[in-house]
């Protein structure tokens, strides 16, 4: 994924960036109301958070759900020798119960979390990612939860 270049950003891609960070609308046509919200169609908020995925100046778009209210899932992590890390970053991408992986400064360098409908289909996805791999997958399953808002208002230059 290619940085986005540092260039201005239009009115509706700083509104959509800041103003949705939180409260998504939940309902059966979110980016229809999005797009209400902000004096634009349904199309047009689509093509652009498309484009800003696409850019990489935003990693995805998507809700967020409390730990095991939907399903199960653990964080975990694999020691992989530096020139292997792309590849097997790749191969832990490939797995649609993988929501997001990122590299670590640690023996432990690649790290990710694992979700699916059960503990049972966590554990078959952490042990086909370990074969596939030809490494061990460390399973660090979350003992106490703790909610962090992510959400912070933006400084626009």
């Amino acid at each position: 994924m290619n940085p986005r270049p540092q260039t201005t950003l239009s009115d509706l891609e700083r509104a959509l960036l800041d103003r949705f960070q939180q409260q998504l609308p939940l309902s059966p046509t979110p980016f229809a109301d999005m797009a209400k919200q902000l004096g634009t169609d349904e199309e047009t908020v689509m093509q652009t958070l498309a484009r800003l995925q696409a850019e990489g100046a935003i990693s995805r778009v998507g809700p967020v759900f409390r730990p095991h209210s939907i399903g199960a899932s653990t964080l975990a992590a694999i020691a992989v020798p530096p020139e292997r890390l792309e590849e097997v970053a790749e191969i832990v991408n490939s797995f649609d119960e993988v929501n997001h992986n990122y590299e670590r400064e640690h023996q432990l360098n690649l790290w990710f979390v694992v979700t699916a409908e059960d503990g049972v289909a966590v554990q078959r996805v952490l042990h086909a990612i370990s074969e596939r791999a030809g490494l061990p997958v460390l399973d660090l399953p979350m003992l106490a939860d703790f909610h962090i808002n992510l959400g912070f208002s933006l400084q626009w230059n």
